[in-house]
């Protein structure tokens, strides 16, 4: 009972700071606040800065309970990186840029390019290896830049938009139509990771418990790997690779609540949006009028966390060979 009550009342102080946070947002910045600038561009890149938010920290919570793997983040494990390359080809394609033919694509390619990043990790005992998957990611992750910088190089698409803006991250492009193109997406990877999240609970004692206890596991496991792709590659197709939120937002939330999903994915998901509200603050205030890019600021936050989370690990596994 005391540990729903703790769930809750941090739940709540999330939602409280999550609001709080969103009202400065819509008034902090340039002097200039007609309503045409607050409902056509802040009011859409708020929205947009929220469900991006949302997905990240759903997607981060789903992978470590997944994959059972505290370094589980889509930018880490390459999922990024290759929805991003997916939405440029499918802007490519399409030969305009589209926010939901990039959506699209870049869902397409984030499922196979978790795939092939799990296929690396993946040992001959059938576990999935910390440092396999770690350095399967970075792989992964370097290929899908390279090969992004040479699309978008020699595309000729106007709407493929630059390099920078699909390794880095930003919301400067964002417009309504952005908004609700990604928004189903997220919709039904919340409404997947709902249904997943008790089986998620029995599974963290192991799949043998998990079966013993009637839980479907390679179902489970396929509808949550699925639910974290959906959850991030829209918005990558709108807003670029926004690094490390999935890693730190997941941890931080299973320090004050505890591990249990149902409030792991709700937590996760607020202060999801919550980091990456304050984060899109600080990116285009802190040096006005140049506005930085939204990833620098996400990797400064949780670049050193990963380094503190890699040697724990290691150090809990006795070290790597």
């Amino acid at each position: 009972m005391r540990s729903r009550a703790r769930t809750a009342v941090v739940l709540i102080l999330l939602a409280v700071l999550l609001a709080a946070a969103a009202l400065g947002a819509l008034l902090i910045g340039a002097a200039e606040t007609s309503s045409l600038i607050i409902t056509e561009i802040r009011a859409p890149r708020i929205a947009l800065t929220l469900i991006v938010g949302i997905g990240l920290g759903i997607s981060g919570a789903l992978l470590q309970g997944t994959l059972r793997n505290p370094l589980a983040d889509p930018g880490i494990i390459g999922v990024s990186a290759s929805a991003a390359l997916g939405a440029v080809a499918a802007v490519a394609i399409g030969a305009a840029y589209s926010s939901l033919l990039a959506a699209v694509g870049a869902t397409l390619a984030g499922l196979a390019g978790m795939a092939l990043v799990l296929w690396i990790a993946r040992s001959a005992s059938g576990r999935t290896e910390v440092v396999t998957l770690v350095l399967g990611g970075v792989a992964v992750t370097a290929f899908a830049a390279a090969v992004l910088s040479v699309a978008v190089a020699t595309s000729g698409v106007a709407g493929a938009r630059s390099t920078t803006f699909w390794t880095t991250g930003s919301l400067a492009l964002t417009t309504w139509p952005g908004v609700w193109s990604t928004l189903p997406f997220l919709v039904v990877a919340a409404v997947l990771a709902a249904l997943v999240a008790r089986d998620l609970d029995v599974m963290a004692l192991g799949d043998g418990a998990a079966w013993a206890a009637g839980v479907q596991v390679e179902r489970t496991r396929m509808l949550a790997l699925g639910a974290a792709v959906l959850a991030v590659s829209a918005g990558v197709a709108v807003v670029g690779v926004i690094a490390f939120v999935g890693l730190v937002v997941p941890h931080t939330v299973r320090m004050l609540i505890g591990p249990r999903h149902g409030g792991l994915l709700i937590g996760s998901a607020l202060a999801g949006a919550l980091l990456l509200l304050l984060a899109d603050t600080i990116a285009r205030t802190v040096v006005s009028p140049v506005e930085l890019p939204l990833g620098v600021v996400t990797a400064i936050i949780g670049a050193p966390v990963f380094v503190v989370l890699l040697r724990r690990t290691r150090a809990a596994q006795g070290g790597w060979a």
